[in-house]
């Protein structure tokens, strides 16, 4: 029997360590088989049972408040200033000032200022105390705990002044986490308001407004010009420009007819529409983003656990380092125990691993948030920071570089045939074909117009074309190979043929066996955007741009000159395009594989970083793909390559600025010039300085 599962969504859980001791806490619940704590989109999944009282009690410490993920709350919001713990804060700042105000008139030693002093402290404190000594007795090295000491050793050797400054500045060192915290998760709350609670649902001929939850599959919803779609829906009546930029991305509103797809969250900008909807609202477009995104931020990148890894041995490390750098010198070389004990203090407050901890989450999450707004779906930290890395890009044609729907360019007659007979000899094959050329024939024959013939017999001959028997006779279509099998190609034939290919056109040959009637040519457009995106990867020092495609090599070759490709792999089955990326790998390292997620899937799956367009519309390029651009367009390409290059760089700064900070700090207790408020200003500067430098990667705009 499988054990239930229920997921909540916190509020207040503001920094690492206190989220790893409340996953601590419900792990000690004894009906709880298992938890998965998610810092970045603050969730927690719980297997087994637990009511939502246990879980805030397992929070208390921190303030955590626990309410069911599929919840319809406003969150409460909460003004910074109000918030309880930043009021201490103010209060312990007051009597701070009182402090050093009487130290200065009165002396630091008398007992009026002491007791000022130890007011700010316990005001200010008594939360992290709580925390810090409970620790403590359990032999738990974490942030408060270092700090409890510190203050507690501060007291003890007279330094009240310096105590109450480290308490005070630590406060605003949470402060500032838990708000940089919120901010970067503001981009998923931008998500989730996206789509609105009710549709208004036709049933008859009434129109009633219903929740989002309560609306079925196969209801008929009604959108009235500037409202927010509020399910997933195939068009049933009216057209419309709809603006879907909130799901792909795309700033230019899309014309929506009869047959076409809606999703959740986009806005009708000015026609009636009815739609039929077909998705529940769990299973909606926006509910897949809101939900990959979550799982993207839960998933640690490989700079996270390695930093993880370090801090682990880092804290119980500084705590050896401050108590030998404490205790040697009064012991072994007569100096005096109060200044080395307090040089050990401020060993430990510099030493916390605070700023490092928070380092490379805080960018992550903020980079995932920001892509998810414009269109842009990064399954994970290490698909980000893999992408940052890239050397070589390989693209599919068809549909990615191309628009995918070819279209007949060229006919021709080689005999007493009219062009609009060869044209409807050809769709008449091609009528019983699956190939995707074959709906070009059939499209060019509607508009011009041609005579209907019957064909009979129709076979596939495998990868070179078709026949079928018309008026008594046998018919051929395919490739110039499927003709030369038959009967050699006049040279002037192929002569023509060459140039046709070398323009990038697919020439389809119509004929019997013993004469060729004439050809049809077929092009795939290149899609407009297609060259200044390719330009742009190489500006960015994308080093290789390569097309796989299945077409022959001068169609390939010519697409691959007109945009300015470094390489062109043709003639390729889908295996062949797994193998291809598999030696790019080998030769080149990090290989993204771009392609539209349906028959690309085994090499996007080879691939480093598997990039599928056009997301919104196929739930295949959501799964099989590392990274989804929900447009169907490769126009945020460039965009995701030059944030997970900016994030890569913000991580690698992140941690140099916390190490060199605090290298900085300890280098200067060797002269003693380190007090304890220097010491947690350097933390608490690290601190802001990591945030604020993550913080950037809001400000990274699509262009």
């Amino acid at each position: 029997m499988s054990e239930t599962k229920n997921e909540y969504r916190l509020q207040g859980l503001s920094c690492t360590s206190c989220a790893a001791k409340f996953e601590k806490n419900i792990r000690d619940i004894q009906t709880v088989k298992d938890v998965q704590l998610n810092f970045g989109a603050s969730k927690i999944a719980i297997v087994g049972e637990a009511s939502v009282e246990q879980l805030e009690a397992a929070g208390a410490f921190d303030g955590i408040k626990v309410y069911l993920a599929n919840e319809k709350r406003k969150e409460e919001k909460i003004p910074f200033w109000q918030k309880r713990e930043n009021k201490k804060s103010m209060v312990s700042l007051a009597f701070l000032v009182f402090g050093y105000a009487s130290s200065s008139t009165i002396g630091e030693d008398s007992p009026a200022t002491i007791l000022i002093f130890a007011l700010s402290i316990l005001i200010g404190g008594f939360a992290l105390f709580k925390v810090g000594l409970k620790n403590l007795t359990k032999l738990q090295f974490d942030m408060k705990t270092l700090m409890t000491v510190a203050i507690i050793g501060a007291a003890i050797i007279g330094e009240w002044g310096e105590g109450a400054v480290v308490v005070f500045l630590f406060a605003v060192s949470e402060a500032l986490e838990s708000y940089s915290m919120e901010k970067a998760r503001q981009s998923i709350r931008s998500l989730m308001d996206i789509a609105p609670d009710t549709a208004i649902i036709k049933r008859g001929k009434n129109e009633f407004e219903v929740d989002v939850e309560d609306i079925q599959v196969g209801d008929i919803m009604i959108i009235k010009p500037g409202q927010k779609v509020a399910m997933d829906g195939e068009v049933l009546n009216g057209q419309s420009s709809i603006n879907q930029a909130a799901i792909t991305g795309e700033s230019i509103p899309v014309h929506k007819q009869t047959g076409d797809e809606v999703f959740a969250g986009s806005l009708n900008e000015e026609g009636f529409l009815e739609a039929r909807v077909t998705k529940r609202t769990e299973d909606t477009t926006i509910a897949k983003i809101i939900h990959l995104v979550e799982e993207a931020q839960a998933e640690r990148a490989p700079s996270q656990q390695f930093v993880d890894k370090f801090a682990k041995y880092y804290t119980p490390a500084i705590m050896m380092i401050a108590l030998l750098v404490a205790i040697i010198p009064p012991l072994f070389m007569e100096a005096e125990w109060s200044e080395w004990i307090y040089r050990g203090l401020a060993v430990l407050v510099v030493g916390c691993p605070c700023a490092l901890v928070i380092s490379t989450p805080v960018a992550i999450v903020t980079a995932i948030g920001n892509a998810a707004k414009n269109g842009v779906l990064i399954k994970g930290g290490i698909h980000l920071e893999e992408t940052g890395r890239l050397n070589v890009i390989a693209f599919d044609k068809t549909g990615t570089l191309t628009e995918g729907k070819p279209d007949v360019t060229n006919v021709v007659s080689l005999s007493d045939l009219s062009e609009k007979d060869i044209l409807a000899i050809a769709s008449a094959i091609e009528k019983f074909s699956q190939h995707p050329l074959a709906s070009a024939i059939l499209r060019k024959a509607e508009q011009e117009n041609v005579d209907e013939y019957t064909a009979d017999d129709f076979q596939s001959i495998t990868g070179k074309g078709a026949k079928a028997i018309l008026n008594e006779t046998t018919y051929f279509i395919g490739s110039p190979t499927l003709f030369d099998e038959m009967r050699s190609i006049p040279k002037k034939i192929q002569n023509q043929i060459i140039g046709l290919q070398q323009q990038g056109k697919t020439v389809m040959l119509v004929g019997t066996e013993e004469e060729i009637k004439g050809y049809l040519a077929v092009a795939d457009q290149v899609r407009e955007s297609s060259l200044s995106i390719i330009q742009k990867l190489q500006k960015l020092g994308i080093e290789k741009t390569i097309m796989l495609t299945g077409d022959n090599q001068a169609t390939g070759k010519a697409i691959g000159k007109q945009l300015g490709l470094s390489e062109v792999k043709a003639d390729l089955m889908p295996q062949d395009k797994l193998e291809a990326i598999k030696s790019l790998r080998e030769q080149h390292g990090k290989v993204a594989m771009v392609g539209d997620g349906i028959n690309d899937a085994p090499a996007l799956a080879s691939a480093t970083v598997g990039i599928a367009m056009g997301g919104a519309g196929t739930d295949t390029a959501l799964e099989t793909a590392d990274i989804a651009l929900m447009a169907d367009d490769l126009e945020k390409l460039p965009y995701t390559i030059a944030l997970s290059r900016k994030t890569l760089n913000v991580i690698k700064q992140n941690v140099t600025f916390a190490f060199g900070l605090k290298l900085l700090a300890l280098l200067l207790i060797i002269p003693g010039w380190l007090t304890l408020w220097m010491a947690i200003f350097a933390d608490m500067g690290a601190t802001l300085i990591v945030v604020l430098n993550s913080l950037r990667l809001l400000k990274t705009k699509y262009h």
